[in-house]
């Protein structure tokens, strides 16, 4: 019976699938199958327990210490504690901590019985600089992220940024799209660093097929911490979220490669006695993806991404770093026509639409940073960071669309149509310019006391915006007509250009230092200028956690401040193009409090954890969302909030593939003051009207995800990755600056990605071919079904009017159901 239940889990999931409800509960249902465990026996074990601590007697919290040639790994505590319940009598113990040598001991335990090793860590002087305040205080808010996790899971973007929609309080409705809400936020509103610089991202994006490689790397990348509010003031000005990755030296020589029909990539990693090197390429065509959307036509992709990194260390003390990155990508359409069923089952109407022209997008970015590292002494580092980030991009659309919508009145004929409701011509046009050039340069300061870890930084930065605007919409609802004759009415006209020119002044100061043993502040103030609105803005922020156990397994954490985001160039533009000279700074008061529990059940080592938070938002810029673009309504001003709740559940049900569930709920609005519009009353007559409390765009009651992984018992070979999202209704209005329109809702976003992979030189495969393990330490293949349940996501609307001047919302699907197949290898060192 028992094998019985083992051939059950892995085959479930090759069963056709077809359907909507039933698959997902078949999937689900498999879910909770696969969470009983295997047993072990005819071993001798014992348990094991210690304290790690530094040549100077400072307990070490954060150290990594796994059992060799297992799956057993875990990390200190607050006091430097580690514990093991089940562990061979004869192992090899390996111990790591940024900052501190590698050790690997053999030890000889007594079984059945507990055993105490304690252990002091050396400091490595060379790797001092790559200190950074998470290893010594992991805040509560910060989530950590494997880069390995991401490359096995099905990926549409192939950019780890897509990977985030994953984390509780992080939402994204578009598959193309690597841009992600955090807690009510918009994209523009998130923090991106790579080893200490901030990376700012192209700005025309207007729709997914559009964006191309994000900026981050995920083969190059050591760690990768998320937070999802309430994060130190350390980190910048923004009002939503951080994504801190880092780039470090690698232990070995690798080379990682990566092909398949959506992208391929390749990178180098070599390290050298007193430095070493970072090289990465990455290359996008995913032409064959983008046809499977809502409109017929050619379409060509090209997108890269180029990346170097390069650490010496000079001297003892003394390390520079420096870094580059060019990011190009270039997309044209030309579309033939559309045919788009909408309505409800008992209305069913059908878009007819015949396109001339075509469109076209293209961007070019370039990112420099340059560090220089020194290192007065084992506690006390100083870093100077320079950086440039430069971009152009590029926008053209000159697109005529000839079109009719009809009832759908069924028969026999699937192109049968009943009564015709309306016909016409629109015309899109674009010829838009941006170019962009930031300038910075940052000094931070590190000092190591035996109880507190103080950081400090000052930076300056220069931003310079040149945006070039050309761009209308027209409609003729008439008639099948050209731009020369007809009856065409024009919307969204602009025709503006903008330099903008800002220099920003920055610094922080922050505190990290143990109360009591079991209990750890982050205390830091920011400060904040621009010459632009000329405000000096403050903004203090705390976090705290408490460990009430020795045994680490509650943590309680909280987290309050004030987060000031000063205007970039987008949020000084206004809906019509146009800059508005008296925009300021927007600010929030934020208040989390969240809990993490770690505990044994349905055969694993699980982790649950939950927040709730408040955001009060002081002053915020209200916008509309038009597809991908956010459009700022600069000037007018809104006060509101969001709230809400995340909970997650996540366990190696099988080992070393880890799961994950959770569930988001969250309530975000605004009022936009002194806002009202005119009405006709039933008399006729004219009155104001004041709405008050608006949904705001990124307002989604929850959101529930899953990311799931098995491997089959027989032959652990082979694995399935299962990715789940379920995102509620976004509101939405027609295009215009009234956000009182925004009473129409996008569906539901329903998605399933699943994806099968087979190790071909794993320890346990049986069938390994010698020459593949002799020059691979990695290389599996990967079949990926995107949208597995074929699910019609709208990611945007048409709006047309019918002859008697009705308003219809035409849906804009996203991608339907697509295979991908993928070959990751790494090529072993000589």
């Amino acid at each position: 019976m028992k094998h019985k239940i083992k051939s059950f889990r892995g085959l479930l999931f090759l069963q056709p699938v077809c359907g909507y409800l039933i698959p997902v509960l078949q999937i689900i249902f498999c879910c909770f199958i696969l969470l009983f465990p295997e047993k072990s026996i005819g071993q001798e074990l014992a348990s094991l327990r210690g304290i790690i601590s530094s040549e100077d007697g400072e307990l070490l919290s954060g150290v990594t210490v796994q059992i060799k040639n297992s799956n057993l790994i875990t990390q200190t505590n607050r006091n430097g504690e580690y514990s093991f319940t089940k562990v061979s009598v004869n192992a090899i113990i390996l111990f790591s901590r940024l900052g501190y040598k590698d050790l690997s001991i053999e030890i000889d335990l007594i079984p059945n019985q507990e055993n105490i090793r304690n252990i002091s860590l050396i400091t490595d002087i060379q790797s001092l600089d790559e200190i950074h305040i998470t290893e010594k205080f992991s805040s509560s808010n910060s989530i950590i992220i494997d880069p390995a996790k991401f490359r096995v899971f099905p990926q549409t973007t192939g950019s780890i940024e897509s990977f985030l929609k994953n984390i509780p309080g992080v939402s994204g409705n578009n598959e193309l799209s690597s841009q992600y809400s955090v807690r009510g936020g918009n994209f523009d509103e998130n923090l991106v660093y790579l080893n200490d610089v901030e990376i700012f991202r192209p700005m025309l994006i207007r729709k997914g097929q559009q964006e191309g490689l994000g900026f981050i790397n995920p083969d190059l990348a050591s760690s990768v911490h998320f937070s999802a509010g309430g994060f130190e003031a350390r980190y910048g000005d923004k009002l939503s979220s951080v994504l801190d990755v880092r780039y470090s030296k690698p232990d070995t020589f690798s080379v990682d490669v990566q092909a398949g029909f959506l992208a391929n990539s390749v990178s180098f990693k070599l390290p050298l006695k007193s430095s070493y090197i970072l090289a990465g390429i990455r290359n996008k065509r995913n032409q064959s993806y983008l046809s499977r959307q809502y409109i017929d036509g050619n379409y060509h992709s090209d997108f890269s991404d180029y990346q170097i990194l390069y650490k010496q260390n000079i001297t003892s003390k003394f390390s520079l770093t420096f870094f580059t990155d060019y990011n190009r990508g270039e997309l044209k359409i030309n579309p033939e026509k559309r045919i788009t069923e909408f309505g409800t089952s008992d209305d069913v109407l059908r878009l007819f639409v015949n396109y001339s022209g075509d469109e076209s997008s293209k961007y070019k970015s370039l990112t420099s940073a340059m560090t220089f590292g020194y290192n007065f002494s084992k506690s006390l580092n100083l870093k100077w960071i320079s950086s440039y980030s430069g971009s152009s991009e590029y926008e053209n659309s000159d697109l005529l669309g000839w079109y009719s919508f009809n009832e759908k009145d069924g028969g026999l004929d699937p192109m049968y149509t009943g009564s015709l409701l309306g016909r016409g011509s629109n015309h899109n046009y674009a010829d838009n310019f941006l170019k962009t050039k930031i300038y910075s340069s940052e000094l931070r300061m590190y000092k190591q006391l035996r109880n507190s870890f103080i950081e400090t930084g000052l930076r300056f930065q220069s931003d310079k915006v040149k945006d070039i605007l050309d761009e209308f919409t027209s409609f003729d609802t008439t008639s099948y007509s050209f731009p020369a004759s007809g009856n065409w009415m024009y919307s969204g006209q602009i025709r503006q250009d903008n330099i903008v020119e800002i220099q920003r002044l920055t610094g922080f100061v922050q505190n990290t230092f143990n109360i009591i043993p079991n209990l750890t502040m982050a205390a830091g103030i920011r400060f904040n200028y621009n010459n632009y609105s000329k405000e000096n803005l403050i903004s203090p922020r705390v976090s705290i956690i408490y460990y009430p156990s020795v045994k680490d397994e509650f943590l309680f954490r909280f987290s309050a401040g004030s987060y000031i985001q000063a205007p970039f160039y987008r949020e000084l533009k206004n809906y019509n193009g146009i800059l508005n000279a008296d925009a300021r700074s927007q600010r929030s008061y934020q208040f989390i409090a969240g809990t993490d529990y770690k505990f044994n059940g349905l055969g694993a080592r699980l982790k649950f954890s939950s927040e709730i938070y408040y955001k009060l938002l002081s002053r915020i810029t209200p916008y509309k969302i038009e597809d991908l673009k956010v459009r700022y309504l600069s000037d007018k001003y809104a006060e509101g909030y969001a709230a809400g709740a995340d909970f997650s559940l996540s366990g190696n049900f099988a080992s070393d593939l880890e799961s994950t569930f959770r569930l988001s709920l969250m309530k975000t609005e605004e009022d936009i003051k002194n806002d009202f519009y005119y009405t006709k009353n039933p008399s006729g007559s004219q009155e104001i009207v004041y709405p008050g409390k608006l949904k705001r765009p990124s307002d989604q009651l929850f959101n529930v995800g899953m990311m799931f992984q098995d491997k089959l018992p027989d032959n652990p070979t082979y694995k399935v990755h299962l990715n789940l999202i379920y995102s509620s209704s976004l509101p939405v209005g027609p295009p215009g600056p009234d956000r009182h329109t925004d009473v129409f809702k996008i569906p539901a976003y329903k998605r399933v990605d699943i994806g099968f992979s087979k190790d071909l030189v794993a320890p346990e495969s049986k069938k390994a071919s010698v020459f593949l393990k002799k020059h691979f330490s990695m290389l599996s293949l990967h079949a990926e079904l995107f949208n597995l349940l074929n699910f019609k996501n709208t990611g945007s609307y048409l709006w047309l009017n019918d002859k008697k001047n009705n308003q219809y919302a035409v849906p804009n699907y996203l991608t339907f159901r697509k295979f991908n197949f993928r070959v990751i290898a790494k090529i072993k060192s000589r």
